[in-house]
């Protein structure tokens, strides 16, 4: 059977046009579309503009307005594909895998290190190669197929500026792969035979605190005021400079744990935290419940943090339970 698609844009390079101001997204839908003229042949292809931004405004707001789009067209269509802007691309597709989850159907983002009607680009054969990959029977979820390759929703960073081979996939192997238009597929899919669940709220009072040598502990009184979940992202495996844990266990001792839930990261892209290997770490953990992100990507932190604190009168066991379960491939460890 023909299968049915809806295309979704959202602006980006993708559908950018130069302009004496630089690159600015101006392209509609049906526009982006015309540059594959021959994939209409073997889909039905219906495409429907949700925003026009540059990926640098996506917010909160956008995540929840692109799950409610796919949920009002979700029975109509097969699969859907999303054009965003690559500079916050993998916050989205992590954002949608906690919006959408278990979905029969494949949710697929992608876009372009150069605007699609450039004479040389790579925003033709990524459309075209996702374009493919959601009218896939096999496919399902939430994924970005982006240079050949499609990556886990939860585990894509953007590591390269410039490059076409922006994207990778931390602490997880790619799912597959696209060769003239044969997927090669490395991990079978995760299909399920149930109905796609869909949430509609997300908490966006979720700060990212970097660590930096020296960093001053002024701010933290303000950041645990405003906020209700703080992300630290450390050095190394993970730990806390003496020059900010006085203050921090203060704030901490000042709320209860689900009040203010503090989660550790690293800096580091590669193989996860683990706090508890130094001192500087270890009393932190033996002095306070937190939470440790271990082996997932900052971006998939976020908005999971984002997701898991929609609900409201959550104890610290709801927490720790909606934090710590496997969503869309989102962590290794239980």
């Amino acid at each position: 059977m023909t299968k049915k698609l809806l295309i979704l844009t959202t602006g980006g390079t993708i559908a950018s046009v130069e302009t004496p101001h630089g690159l600015i997204p101006a392209l509609t839908s049906e526009e982006l579309l015309s540059y594959l003229p021959e994939i209409g042949d073997d889909f039905v292809l219906t495409t429907k503009a949700v925003c026009n931004l540059d990926s640098t405004d996506m917010t909160p707001d956008h995540w929840l307005l692109l799950a409610r789009t796919i949920r009002e067209e979700y029975e109509q269509y097969d699969g859907f594909v999303i054009c965003h802007g690559t500079d916050t691309l993998a916050y989205t597709a992590a954002a949608l895998s906690y919006l959408i989850q278990n979905s029969p159907k494949p949710i697929v983002l992608t876009g372009a290190q150069k605007p699609i009607g450039q004479e040389i680009t790579d925003a033709k054969a990524n459309l075209r190669d996702s374009i493919l990959y959601a009218a896939d029977s096999l496919s399902c979820g939430v994924q970005i197929v982006f240079d050949g390759k499609v990556i886990a929703g939860t585990r894509a960073k953007k590591t390269k500026t410039l490059s076409y081979a922006a994207f990778s996939s931390i602490n997880f192997p790619i799912l597959a792969t696209i060769h003239d238009g044969r997927i090669i597929r490395y991990l079978p899919p995760e299909k399920t035979d149930g109905q796609a669940v869909f949430c509609d709220k997300l908490n966006p009072r979720v700060f990212l605190l970097k660590l930096t040598p020296g960093i001053s502990p002024m701010l933290l009184s303000d950041i645990f005021r405003l906020y209700d979940c703080i992300i630290i992202e450390s050095f190394g495996v993970g730990g806390i400079p003496d020059s900010l844990e006085k203050e921090l266990f203060a704030q901490l001792q000042k709320y209860a744990p689900e009040e203010k839930v503090l989660v550790m990261t690293t800096q580091v892209t590669y193989e996860g935290s683990n706090i508890g290997t130094y001192e500087v770490g270890r009393r932190l953990r033996e002095s306070f419940q937190i939470l440790e992100a271990r082996d997932m990507t900052l971006e998939a932190v976020l908005t999971k943090m984002m997701w898991v604190l929609s609900e409201e009168n959550l104890t610290w066991q709801d927490i720790c339970r909606r934090f710590y379960s496997r969503i869309d491939s989102d962590t290794l460890l239980d």
